[in-house]
């Protein structure tokens, strides 16, 4: 089903929409997984640093215990104190900034262990030393301690690990977005392009193309070639045109012909009237008038002598019907030649060249017959141009040429004049050419004052002459 341009065009941008928009929320998808990814991995990192702070202050609070313990330095006391004075909202830092359950249970796990060695064993064991008791520095106490931070330092290396392994797995899931945010960035654009592209071929080969094969028909309409058609393969609306197109030079050529067969009918009739004219002169009031001058010579011969007035004046009326007789075969032989009809183009042409009133240089390369629409154009045609060239060229000689091929009849009629035809103001080269056309010929005049004036006519011979 062909559907409407329209509608393709429809698709087509729905789809480059659709494409376009896939790829946006494709990339701001990825921007926001991968904003995600990078929150987890500071979150690690800020995990990995309240671990240290708090394993730091552990370190401190041992450290310093341990100095007052063996010294009974008060200068040992005050890291001690500080370190415990900051323990509690070290430890609350590090449970806050903890986001996994696993993780969040070792740190809550980490800071009661804490909580209980400070109050239950640190404490304790500074006070004891303060007040010199022997089991502030025994063995059991020292014991006690020692394993009491290697199970904290066992919990924080635990927290630690996990918390690295954490933040390796999120800083390669961090990379990993980041590479499919690229890729799906890339990809969109590459089908986006595509689509871009193919949408532009589409259009070229749908719209672009087929208009300049209208435009290219439209040219070739315009310019006569009413028998040019283009195929009716465009979508929608597109062939709709290429149809219409079709449709009105078919339309323009019927009408053509139907004007080139009427032209052709109207100066067959014409051509016929003429001859029809011509015969009746002929056969009927030339030779009524041919009669009547020898019956004036027959009554002039009976009249005697002595009547010397009368017999004047038959002579006189004699002399003046046979200039009438000359006078009607001149009129005859304008409106149609006999000659023509009777034998042919070759003599009746070489009778125009006679009776030009200028010299005439004649080629006729034929004697043969042709059909008698030709033969009637081919000598209207010289006879057109010697005319205009007495009555207006001013010129002292002019050439006529008549060639006849198995094809077409071809004449040529040049004269040196002043030139000056001009076909478009209404002279008689338009009814001319209008005859020549009739019989699917052509006629072409050029004229100027360097060159004088030249009519070239072509002629058809129709195949069954």
């Amino acid at each position: 089903m062909n559907r409407s341009l329209r509608a393709r065009l429809l698709v087509a941008t729905a789809a480059l929409a659709l494409v376009v928009g896939t790829s946006f929320a494709i990339l701001l998808l990825a921007q926001r997984a991968e904003r995600d990814a990078s929150a987890r991995v500071d979150e690690s990192a800020s995990v990995l640093i309240a671990t240290h702070e708090v394993e730091r202050l552990v370190i401190d609070v041992e450290t310093g215990e341990r100095g007052f313990v063996i010294t009974h330095d008060e200068v040992f006391l005050q890291p001690w104190q500080e370190a415990q004075a900051a323990l509690p909202d070290a430890i609350r830092t590090l449970e806050d900034t903890v986001q996994v359950p696993a993780q969040d249970a070792r740190a809550h796990e980490i800071g009661a262990a804490i909580q209980a060695y400070v109050t239950e064993y640190s404490v304790p064991l500074v006070d004891a030393a303060r007040r010199d008791d022997p089991s502030a520095g025994s063995v059991a106490a020292t014991a006690d301690g020692k394993e009491r931070v290697d199970v904290l330092r066992a919990k924080f290396d635990q927290l630690l690990s996990e918390e690295r392994g954490l933040a390796q797995a999120r800083q390669r899931r961090a990379e990993d977005v980041s590479r499919w945010a690229a890729t799906g960035a890339i990809g969109g654009l590459i089908a986006s392009v595509a689509i871009v592209i193919a949408y532009g071929l589409y259009l070229t080969t749908s719209i672009v193309t087929p208009l300049r094969r209208a435009s290219t028909m439209a040219g070739r309409l315009a310019g006569g070639d009413l028998g040019a058609r283009m195929a009716e393969t465009g979508a929608g609306e597109i062939e709709t045109l290429q149809r219409s197109f079709n449709t009105m030079a078919t339309s323009l050529e019927e009408s053509r012909n139907e004007l080139a067969a009427s032209r052709a009918r109207v100066v067959a009739a014409a051509d016929a009237a003429r001859r029809g004219i011509e015969r009746d002169l002929h056969d009927g009031v030339q030779q009524r008038l041919v009669s009547l001058g020898l019956e004036l010579r027959a009554t002039d011969a009976a009249v005697p002598p002595e009547m010397d007035e009368i017999k004047a004046q038959l002579s006189r009326a004699a002399q003046g019907l046979i200039g009438v007789v000359e006078e009607l075969q001149e009129v005859s032989r304008g409106i149609h030649p006999a000659i023509l009809s009777r034998g042919g183009l070759a003599p009746a042409l070489r009778t125009l060249a006679r009776r030009s009133g200028l010299p005439v240089e004649l080629q006729v390369q034929t004697d043969r017959r042709l059909p008698e629409a030709v033969e009637v154009a081919a000598y209207y045609v010289v006879s057109e141009g010697l005319t205009n060239a007495a009555k207006h060229a001013q010129a002292s000689v002019v050439d006529v040429a008549v060639h006849v091929d198995d094809g077409s009849v071809r004449v040529a009629i040049h004269d040196n004049g002043v030139g000056g035809a001009d076909p478009r103001r209404g002279s008689g080269l338009v009814g001319l050419r209008d005859r020549v056309e009739a019989v699917g010929g052509t006629l072409d005049v050029t004229s100027s004052a360097e060159n004088g004036t030249t009519l070239h006519a072509t002629i058809p011979i129709a195949p069954a002459a």
